[in-house]
């Protein structure tokens, strides 16, 4: 949190900012999970998904076309990924299974999770890495690269701890893995996917309100990479007052969204025209500013004036049908009768 508000200073203030890159690769094993397989591992470039395996697939499926490219020229690099999926697959399902006793746990839900992986300035050549362990939706374990020990949040992970300290050949290969191994695997994922990765793309902004009296949302969707800002202004100045900033979210095709959202309950109308939303998109020079303007706000809001008057048309429009349909069966009924057709029996 701390760091995208830095990032958000940075970007208002218009100084070039570093990026950081990190790859990341998330792993999570479950017991007495209906219908979800118990160990599944997915890796990921910059919030992107590169790669996915299970516990039903077995066989490390790429996820982008560069990936497929990367594992063409280089067979070996699924054959490690293969190799990682197995061990950790086996690894995970004997600790939650250790874990399980260890608590006295039986039946129920169980999930054991790790994210682990790395972040590197590519300015500035700093890489930070990074590996801890959740339990039941709860901090478990976390790895101080600096000092080579591990912090136990929770009284049930000190055994673990104290046991994987003193593994001392292991700690140096974790952190030989994370501060050399890990950027390099990220640098060549970023040479591979770097038209996909590197893009810009604006996003469409709109503005959005439930009811009259809520508060106005600008919303901005279809955008990338997910270094953006968005807020409000008044008369060209920003304002935070009545304002509040949404995450920033994933889309299912790779770009993000974001809303920020601005109560104009103590604003007259006539001073709508005096707001503006901006949205900033890092490494484009050209804002997108939108003026608050009441026309264009979409909303699925019906009055219940209008609520009523449907029905009431409705209901009016129903009669006048009817009728008609009465009449013009009574005139096919009277016609009939003229040409020696009986009257229709209406009796039930």
């Amino acid at each position: 949190m701390k760091l995208l508000i830095l990032l958000n200073l940075l970007l208002f203030c218009h100084v070039a900012s570093t990026v950081k890159h990190s790859l990341k690769i998330f792993v999570t094993a479950t017991s007495g999970v209906p219908n979800f397989p118990e160990f599944v591992a997915a890796a990921m470039v910059d919030e992107v998904l590169i790669g996915y395996c299970d516990s039903n697939i077995k066989t490390p499926e790429p996820k982008q076309d560069w990936m497929r490219k990367l594992i063409k020229d280089d067979p070996q690099h699924l054959e490690w990924y293969s190799m990682k999926c197995f061990v950790s697959e086996q690894f995970f399902r004997a600790s939650l299974d250790s874990l399980k006793q260890r608590l006295n746990q039986t039946g129920d839900v169980h999930i054991l999770q790790r994210m682990d992986g790395c972040e590197w300035d590519d300015e500035t050549g700093e890489v930070v890495g990074y590996n801890q362990y959740g339990y039941d939706g709860e901090d478990f374990l976390v790895l101080d690269l600096q000092t080579l020990t591990w912090t136990a949040p929770k009284q049930q992970a000190f055994m673990t701890k104290r046991r994987w300290d003193n593994d001392k050949a292991s700690l140096e290969y974790t952190k030989h893995f994370y501060t050399h191994m890990c950027p390099d695997m990220l640098r060549k994922y970023l040479h591979y996917g770097r038209s996909f990765l590197q893009r810009t793309e604006r996003p469409s902004v709109s503005l959005l309100q439930k009811t009259p009296s809520s508060p106005v949302s600008c919303h901005a969707t279809g955008f990338y990479p997910d270094r953006a800002m968005m807020f409000w202004r008044r008369d060209g100045e920003e304002i935070h007052e009545d304002v509040d900033h949404g995450e920033i979210l994933p889309n299912h095709d790779g770009t993000f969204q974001m809303s920020v959202e601005l109560n104009l309950s103590s604003v007259a109308p006539e001073d709508w025209r005096r707001y503006d939303c901006v949205f900033h998109l890092s490494g484009v020079v050209d804002d997108i500013v939108t003026r608050l303007d009441k026309a264009v706000i979409r909303t699925n809001w019906v009055s219940p004036a209008g609520f009523l008057a449907g029905p009431v048309i409705g209901v009016v429009v129903g009669l006048l049908l009817l009728l008609l349909a009465v009449c013009i069966a009574g005139l096919f009924i009277w016609r009939k009768n003229n040409n020696g057709f009986r009257p229709a029996n209406t009796r039930q």
